[in-house]
């Protein structure tokens, strides 16, 4: 299929950063036949994100947020060793802070990831900052009753939606004066209004910090963008799974298969 494609062409440009991390026919296979080279988007892409982990302006601070830790062990583990920071919020966090025995009520937590939690706090030692306080409700509703309590513990029927405003005081202390800021994953439930200052707390810092600033792709890029800082940040690329793919470390195909990346 792919050499079916590079028969209509002389030349292929790959412009396409949110598909390069996958071995495609339309993205790795047609460079196989035909001079390939990076579009101004994917430059732009491997300028930034290759930057931000070769060789970051320091202090390099590096926001970690979203679901689930699994999604990010090989990113968590690739930063410990690159970053001076690394902050973490969202969903990721409850599991974080059950694996260092505080009780998370009903907040959502990854079981199974417990003891690479574990593993990662010992490896973190003082880069890995967790939340001081958060917020909690009593459902998962936009309009479900809220309160901000010490980081736990978090009573039975109740869970975690956001973090709190010491934290997000503590975080931004953390980024201002940074050099380099890489986030990746909102801090809370950001779509309900009510869960979104964590996330919209961090925007801000992050904006003010006067750093070369990186956005990783999918929630992330809505959640700058609902914040109304879009404008102020340095880079927001245009890649979930490819961005994250990079902040690991890792090669990918459809950038490998390229003779001219910049």
């Amino acid at each position: 299929m792919a050499k079916q494609m590079a028969s209509l062409a002389d030349i292929y440009v790959n412009d396409a950063f949110g598909s390069a991390h996958r071995a495609h026919a339309s993205t790795e296979g047609v460079a196989r036949f035909l001079p390939a080279v990076a579009g101004f988007l994917l430059e732009k892409e491997i300028q930034y994100l290759g930057q931000a982990i070769a060789n970051p302006k320091r202090p390099f601070v590096a926001i970690l947020g979203g679901a689930k830790i699994s999604d990010k062990i090989g990113v968590i583990r690739n930063l410990l060793e690159k970053a001076d920071v690394i902050l973490i919020g969202g969903g990721m966090a409850n599991t974080f802070m059950k694996a260092e025995g505080i009780p998370v009520g009903d907040s959502l937590v990854e079981d199974e990831a417990l003891e690479t939690a574990k593993e990662l706090i010992q490896a973190g030692k003082e880069k890995l900052r967790l939340p001081v306080d958060v917020m909690i409700a009593n459902k998962f509703d936009p309009e479900a009753e809220s309160k901000v309590i010490p980081h736990g513990p978090v009573p039975d029927g109740w869970r975690i939606l956001d973090i709190g405003p010491e934290t997000v005081s503590a975080y931004s202390k953390a980024i201002k004066g940074a050099g380099t800021v890489v986030w990746n994953g909102p801090m809370g439930v950001f779509e309900f209004p009510r869960f979104a200052e964590g996330t919209y707390g961090i925007a801000r810092a992050v904006a003010d910090s006067g750093a070369t600033s990186i956005i990783g792709g999918g929630e992330s890029v809505a959640a700058i963008q609902q914040s109304g800082m879009a404008d102020r940040i340095t880079h927001i690329s245009t890649g979930g799974g490819a961005s994250l793919e990079m902040l690991e470390g890792l090669d990918l195909p459809g950038v490998a298969a390229l003779q001219d990346k910049t």
